[in-house]
């Protein structure tokens, strides 16, 4: 919390069970959590302001790729901490490093492994 409010993390997850379960567990560590089906509602959604404390999206979206969402993001000046999740990350580490994602998880996401990248952005949350 800072500030006595949760640290707010968004979900961008085409995968409405993988969703639900990554907001079932950042709830449950006290993070707020909003979610998006897809980058392009993702968007749509925050066109005037990205309120976001930490990006936590999936890479093979349906439409616009995660890595292409936070492309255009980072394009726009947001500069909001992210992790991308995808089923196979080998040539995507450099390509997102560049566009400023701070890890590369793979599926099946590994709670441990999630919530240890997030102890790392919000060291305030340990």
């Amino acid at each position: 919390m800072v500030n006595g409010e949760k640290r707010q993390i968004f979900v961008v997850e085409d995968d409405e069970a993988v969703r639900g379960s990554t907001r079932a567990l950042l709830e449950a560590q006290g993070f707020g959590v909003r979610e998006f089906a897809n980058a392009e509602a993702f968007l749509d959604a925050t066109a005037e302001r990205c309120d976001a404390d930490c990006i936590v999206l999936d890479h093979n979206l349906a439409g616009l790729s995660g890595l292409d969402l936070m492309l255009i993001l980072r394009a726009k000046g947001v500069t909001t901490p992210a992790i991308m999740i995808c089923g196979n990350s080998g040539p995507l580490h450099d390509r997102a490093a560049k566009a400023g994602i701070r890890a590369v998880l793979r599926k099946p996401l590994a709670a441990d492994g999630l919530l240890a990248w997030l102890a790392e952005i919000f060291p305030e949350k340990q």
